[in-house]
């Protein structure tokens, strides 16, 4: 005897079958609603029923996107799901695992922790790091935002119920972190009803690379009637595979030679670094978290949350073409110590026959960081002679390699305070109020060993450059959205707003001591006063940036038929300002983004067949532009206008009682319609008319005409990006065998806005990954046997440079580096793994 179960927007309910195999759930890798038995064979109402019939269909999903529960199929939303029978089945541990899923979401990425995350085409890549741009996409774990500056946390994803892809605008209800979308991860929550409990572990064996494990679990304990405490751990260790091959430079001003080789001796013009290691970008998590469900009657509820994680990272994830596809020749520590903690309280109640929700979170997320940097000094002293002036106390010339000793110090607090009206009213509302500040305190040593005293940072020996600032950022808003049926559950026509302030400043200090740059208007030279800073000689500079403005929202659904509906949809989206690294640089200012969508979202074939979509014009407007420029700084700065056209699709198939299918596709065409010329006026309006000859005002230079042209195609983003998906799944005796396929394509994406940066730097070539897994279950066991990129395809997923892509990817410079000095990341070579799982 099999149970299956089946699952409704708000209940749970079992029925008992005979001799009948319990098929995984069927999803779509963007919308996965689960798979149940048909709902109209119903024992509770049918006393006496017939033979089942071994048919399949696909049962509703319940989501929050909206802030309150609703079936899937009736959120006006491009809308992509990934369920927790979804997230098991595909292996998905971390965010790597769960976006390539998401066919509108692309991302950058430098390693664990460090995404850099884009939807819909809304793009302009460039270099990002510690003070640039606040994200586009919002990420939030539950109820509570958890994207830093840096890039959201990367949460270990076991015991989660779901996945929420939100495409488009979002900024009535999300506010400025949700600009072009956001993602929900929600968490199983404790369940006084009973005692539950699972686990797992498995083994895996990267290619070109070594072993990793995980080991997992959950325990979900009752304490009373009505509360229940729930407690979730893991440890992983993921292998590496990038290899820090043994290599050398010499540095042509003082003939000295870096080696990374282990036991070399050090002659006067050899200096060894012992950093050569195979495999050396191994990954080890730990994690935890605790959550407490107390009902304090039927209409109360308080639920607190503390989840943690520490991730430590050796090496660089990173290829050097010139060294090997998964290789590159670095001669300092590549490290990552990256720690959170995130508390979060939620409450949930009525007042009379509305739901109130109050939602409270304190993040604090600690990084520090050791880089190897010697790439900047050695192509800067190849082509500017930068060795020249690093000298030792005594003048003489010394190896000018840097590397860089930083830490990062979050915290982030939220208050949110919503209201909903009934969900059954003809005339629907929500609305709140929310606010949020985040401190971030910066250090950033870029250090030199034996560096002369005069050209070290006062009281920070060997020290050439240093940045130690504070930034605050703060926004306040109140939100709403309004719902009415013109006809009852057919016309339905929603309109919203949100009304936002933000106050975002950073102070401090960034540069050299006097003796290095003894003229410069930062460093000590252009120290506003003697007070020290945080520990730096002093403060440089002081600024902030405020704004007020508001957003809205309307749409007008059309419910068709029960299963059939259509809607129009028109909101905007905006990123706040903020103040440039480089404190001499005027302030970067909002951009907006402006969508039009028609969506659809269907059901066909007695419930077997789901079909949704939506197509869209987004209109970006002033969007900020992040660079790598002098000294190795990142400069925003606002360009003019963008548009970006799209489709999105999902279609999800119960094929028959044995096979589910699913497929999801997105297409974009993003680009330009204005010149970007690069620079902006005195006030940081961005300037879209710069032909050859014109003047820079800020510089003073005649230019050479825009960077890049209108037309040109946003970069990181493919065209094309599309997932297929097959499971089946049938009975041996008493076991539940299955095996499933999962294809993921990327099409072709550009590196940099600029023209000629993008040259230098390359494209990113489209790639196509197969995943496969097979297994059996067994009275709650399960066995999976499973090949990701089976084919061990060499996917692109970012390329940079450490300098300015000029310097770095300057043409025939150095011999062996015809096309400079550019870096790769790359998607995980194929991988083989074994995993047993349990639950009680």
């Amino acid at each position: 005897m099999h149970k299956v179960r089946l699952r409704g927007p708000t209940s749970t309910r079992h029925i008992t079958l005979s001799r009948l195999p319990l098929a995984a759930a069927i999803c779509l890798a963007m919308a996965s609603p689960a798979v149940a038995q048909d709902a109209g064979q119903n024992p509770a109402s049918n006393p006496a029923p017939g033979p089942l019939e071994k048919t399949k269909t696909l049962s509703a999903v319940t989501v929050t996107a909206q802030k309150r529960e609703e079936n899937l199929q009736k959120v006006p939303i491009s809308l992509q799901v990934l369920d927790t029978d979804k997230l098991q089945e595909l292996h998905v541990q971390n965010f790597n695992d769960y976006v390539k899923y998401l066919p509108s979401v692309s991302y950058q990425t430098y390693g664990p922790g460090f995404a850099l995350i884009y939807m819909r085409g809304v793009a302009s890549g460039g270099d990002g790091n510690h003070s640039g741009s606040m994200p586009s996409v919002g990420v939030y774990l539950d109820e509570q935002p958890i994207t830093t500056i840096q890039g959201p946390l990367d949460v270990h994803m076991y015991d989660i119920a779901r996945v929420e892809s939100l495409s488009g605008p979002q900024g009535t209800l999300y506010g400025a972190s949700a600009e072009a979308g956001a993602i929900r991860i929600i968490t199983n929550k404790p369940d006084p009803s009973g005692f539950a409990a699972s686990y797992s572990a498995g083994v895996n064996s990267v290619d070109h690379g070594g072993v990793g494990y995980t080991a997992e679990g959950m325990v979900n304990i009752p304490m009373s009637s009505n509360a229940a405490i729930r407690l979730v751990g893991w440890d992983e260790h993921d292998a590496g595979y990038i290899n820090n091959e043994v290599g050398s430079r010499t540095f042509p001003t003082s003939g000295i030679t870096v080696s990374n080789a282990k036991g070399c001796s050090n002659p006067p013009s050899l200096v060894c670094t012992g950093q050569a290691k195979k495999d050396y970008n191994d990954v080890d998590i730990q994690g935890g978290r605790l959550a407490l469900k107390y009902n304090i009657n039927d209409d109360w509820s308080i639920s607190p949350t503390v989840m943690g994680q520490h991730t430590i990272t050796n090496g660089n994830f990173a290829s050097d073409p010139q060294v090997g596809s998964l290789a590159l020749t670095h001669y300092y520590p590549d490290y990552a110590n990256d720690r959170w903690v995130q508390a979060a309280l939620t409450v949930e109640g009525k007042i009379g026959n509305f739901d109130l929700t109050y939602a409270y979170s304190h993040l604090t997320r600690s990084q520090e960081e050791d880089n190897d940097y010697s790439d900047y000094s050695f192509w800067y002293d190849t082509i500017a002679h930068y060795g020249a002036y690093i000298q030792d106390n005594a003048g003489n010339l010394i190896n000018p390699s840097q590397y860089i000793q930083a830490h990062n110090h979050y915290t982030k607090q939220s208050h949110e305070l919503r209201i909903a009206s009934p969900a059954d009213e003809r005339l629907r509302v929500v609305g709140g109020v929310f606010f949020q500040r985040q401190v971030h305190e910066i250090q950033q040593d870029y250090l030199i060993n034996g560096l002369a005293n005069s050209l070290s940072v006062p009281g920070w020996p060997n020290t050439l450059w240093l940045t130690q600032q504070e930034r605050v950022d703060r926004d306040e808003a109140l939100f709403g959205e309004l719902s009415y049926d013109f006809i009852p559950e057919t016309l339905i026509g929603t309109v919203g707003g949100r009304w936002f302030h933000t106050n975002n400043s950073l102070k401090g200090f960034y540069g050299f001591s006097a003796g290095f740059s003894p003229t410069s208007t930062y460093g000590v030279a252009g120290c506003t006063s003697s007070n020290p800073f945080h520990g730096a000689p002093c403060m440089d500079f002081d600024k902030a940036t405020k704004e007020t403005d508001s957003l809205g929202k309307a749409n007008l659904t059309w419910q068709i038929s029960p299963d059939k509906m259509i809607y129009g949809t028109w909101s905007q989206g905006f990123r706040p300002g903020g103040i440039n690294r480089r404190g001499s640089l005027p302030p970067y200012k909002s951009d907006f983004l402006t969508n039009y969508e028609l969506g659809w979202k269907t059901t066909w074939f007695d419930h077997r067949l789901s079909y949704n979509g939506a197509v869209f014009r987004e209109k970006w407007k002033d969007f900020q532009f992040s660079i790598l420029g002098a000294n190795g700084l990142t400069e925003i700065r606002n360009a003019g206008q963008a548009r970006i056209n799209g489709i999105e699709q999902d279609v999800n198939w119960a094929a028959t009682y044995n096979l589910q299918i699913g497929a999801g596709m997105a297409y974009y065409d993003a680009k330009l319609t204005q010149d970007y010329c690069g620079f902006t006026d005195t006030s940081g309006n961005p300037i879209s008319n710069c032909p050859a000859g014109s003047i820079n005002p800020i510089t003073g230079a005649v230019v050479t005409g825009p960077l890049a042209p209108k037309g040109t195609r946003l970069p990181v983003t493919p065209k094309l990006k599309y997932n297929l998906n097959a499971r089946y799944t049938t009975n041996i005796g008493d076991y539940e065998v299955f095996g499933q396929v999962a294809v993921v394509h990327v099409g072709e994406r550009s590196s940099d806005l600029r023209v000629f940066a993008n040259d230098l730097v390359g494209n990113m070539p489209a790639y196509t990954t197969a995943d496969f897994s097979a297994g059996a279950k067994y009275h709650g066991m399960s066995l999976d046997l499973y090949v990701n990129n089976a084919f061990d395809k060499r996917g692109q997923l970012f390329r940079y440079t450490e300098c300015a892509a000029a310097t770095c990817a300057a043409h025939n410079v150095v011999p062996g580096y015809p096309d400079g000095q550019v870096y790769t990341v790359m998607n995980q070579p194929r991988t083989v793994g074994i995993r047993f799982s349990q639950e009680f």
